[in-house]
């Protein structure tokens, strides 16, 4: 091929839809419209199956089929020829194009409705620049490595979790100039995603939940696929449209609730990717823009490099974390002249109240318990990591704990509601509990 397919990426992304032609059997010409071509690798596209309709009868007659792509940025367009091959229906080419298009569904109560069937694989046999148009008009590629090599120096300079979720999100910021991020970490017991850290919005959101599989998300914890909406006005029209359809025809259709605040009142752009180590799910990090197309192929390709980082010096900070067994002796407080705060715990889901005002739940809520059971019974306010892993009031889980994670957003929950209690590193596997105002603790069983 004279013109690359990996040179002309951005017109694969949806921001202007792609014309198909095709031919049936019997001579008959038919043009129809596709919202995304999906770029496979150097020869190959897929074209998503979701009905049966005339573009695929004629390709299952006659495999040769035409694709108009056109760059969204100077309106050049070009014709790929292609050659259908198979259908696929597993597969990560599938998984990601299934991926997507759930999530996009996933705006609107369409995950039982607008899904993929299969992955129509196309060869491309050659590229033609159509009109007069100079084919070096188009911006070159450009260099991304060196604000790869700065985000991935920048989380190597780390000693500690929390340094490391500060690092992450600033670092999306300052050197890729993403300033809406947000990282998701995953819990095990609770079988939900916990936001531990976010940037760029007027609230932090710290301790929201998004449960497994709810909105691109949760579909991108669950499949461990990056999910990437890039023009997400037309998409929601689209999918709005297709929902439309299906109540006029009588197909029951649930109305699922998006992804929670913190977030853009009206995002143009959305890219979620998995943090990974190993078969491990750690998290998701998730990041959004108020333009359209913010995010191509390329920023995909750093976003899942910089989270497989993040996940790698994760798991090396906590293999790293100190062995220290001591335990620091009780100190007695009277603290006197203040009403005393009352802090409820409800055991059904481990959650805690401080007055009226709701906290924490889950592990995180667990751990404060005990914290607060020990200062208010012995007056002890020093605590190593290690006895907090060995108390089996604390349902950690056996593989991948994250205690750090879930001290961290204690930490930091605390910092947001509460003037009088709060969580302070004294050194490494040691942290220390102060406490400005007496305490009334009381547990509510459930009935």
């Amino acid at each position: 091929m004279n013109i690359a397919l990996s040179s002309i990426r951005q017109c694969l992304d949806g921001g202007v839809p792609a014309a198909i032609a095709t031919c049936s059997t019997d001579g008959s010409p038919n043009v129809s419209y596709v919202s995304e071509v999906h770029f496979v690798d150097s020869q190959h596209v897929a074209l998503s199956y979701q009905f049966f309709n005339k573009t695929r009868t004629n390709i299952l007659g006659n495999p040769t089929a035409e694709a108009l792509v056109i760059d969204p940025e100077s309106g050049i367009q070009f014709r790929l020829f292609l050659h259908y091959m198979r259908t696929e229906t597993t597969g990560p080419i599938f998984e990601s194009m299934r991926v997507k298009l759930a999530g996009i569904a996933a705006h609107t109560g369409m995950a039982s409705v607008f899904r993929l069937l299969g992955s129509d694989i196309y060869q491309v046999i050659d590229i033609e620049l159509v009109g007069d148009e100079r084919r070096d008009t188009l911006p070159g590629p450009v260099n991304r490595l060196p604000e790869l090599r700065r985000c991935s120096e920048i989380l190597s300079g780390c000693r500690d979790l929390e340094s490391l979720l500060k690092a992450l999100l600033a670092g999306l910021e300052s050197e890729l100039s993403i300033p809406h991020s947000i990282l998701f970490l995953h819990d095990e017991v609770g079988k939900k995603l916990y936001l531990i850290g976010s940037n760029g919005y007027s609230t932090s959101g710290i301790g929201s939940e998004i449960p497994l599989g709810l909105g691109i998300v949760g579909l991108c914890a669950i499949e461990r696929t990056p999910i990437r909406l890039t023009h997400i006005a037309e998409e929601y029209r689209y999918s709005s449209a297709i929902r439309d359809s299906a109540i006029e025809s009588g197909i029951p259709v649930e109305i699922e609730t998006t992804i929670p605040m913190p977030g853009l009142d009206e995002p143009g752009s959305q890219l979620a990717v998995p943090v990974v180590a190993g078969d491990q799910l750690l998290g998701v990090l998730f990041v959004e823009s108020a333009l359209d197309g913010a995010f191509s192929y390329d920023a995909e390709d750093i976003l899942v490099t910089v989270a497989n980082h993040f996940a790698t010096a994760m798991i090396i900070l906590d293999r790293g974390r100190s062995a220290d067994e001591s335990i620091s002796p009780a100190r007695n407080m009277t603290l006197r002249g203040r009403r005393p705060l009352r802090v409820r715990y409800f055991s059904s889901n481990a959650s805690i109240f401080l007055g009226n005002d709701y906290l924490i739940k889950g592990v995180a809520g667990s751990i404060l318990w005990k914290l607060l059971r020990e200062y208010t019974q012995s007056g002890r306010n020093q605590f190593t990591n290690r006895e907090i892993r060995l108390d089996p009031d604390i349902l950690l889980p056996a593989i991948s704990e994250n205690l750090e994670a879930r001290l961290v957003l204690l930490k930091r929950r605390l910092q947001e509601r509460s003037n009088d209690i709060a969580i302070v590193a004294v050194s490494r596997g040691k942290f220390r509990l102060d406490v400005s105002r007496p305490l009334s603790l009381e547990t509510v069983d459930p009935t």
